[in-house]
């Protein structure tokens, strides 16, 4: 019998449970910062900003870009929105080093006496680094039997 065997296979289990917890933790780290990315309230600029530590600042200048239109003269949002995940948060794929997780929920807007819910939507965050940073986050409504935000 080689006595080699068993360290090997010891090993082999530490990396993999090592790298189901390193999936998890990229899964709750672009969960946590989804919400956090899509719930503020309107004129809020402290909070509409507090999460861009946690984008690249590439992908933070896309996600405010996006936003154009949507903020006052100082950065500020001009409507309220609350993001809630909603069924299971998973992982995509893994691209250029890069792993992309999609983050299934509901979009509420809100503005003056008007609110609108987006439902089925998705978040999908490509997220990396040491610590983990978002290099990409993007937004889906989707219709009908779209299975885009599943």
């Amino acid at each position: 019998m080689n006595t080699y065997a068993l360290p090997v296979i010891a090993f082999a289990i530490a990396i993999g449970a090592a790298q189901v917890a390193d999936r998890q933790s990229i899964i709750s780290f672009a969960e946590r910062e989804s919400v956090r990315a899509l719930t503020f309230k309107q004129g809020d600029r402290d909070a509409f900003t507090s999460v861009r530590e946690s984008f690249t600042p590439e992908a933070w200048t896309a996600f405010v870009k996006h936003m154009q239109g949507w903020l006052d003269a100082n950065g500020a949002p001009v409507f309220a929105s609350t993001f809630v995940s909603a069924g299971k948060a998973r992982i995509v794929a893994e691209e250029a080093g890069a792993v992309h997780v999609r983050i299934p929920g509901t979009l509420t807007h809100a503005q003056h006496h008007s609110k609108t819910t987006y439902r089925p939507f998705a978040v999908d965050v490509w997220a990396a680094g040491d610590p983990l940073r978002i290099q990409k986050f993007t937004q889906t409504t989707c219709l009908g039997a779209s299975t885009a935000c599943q």
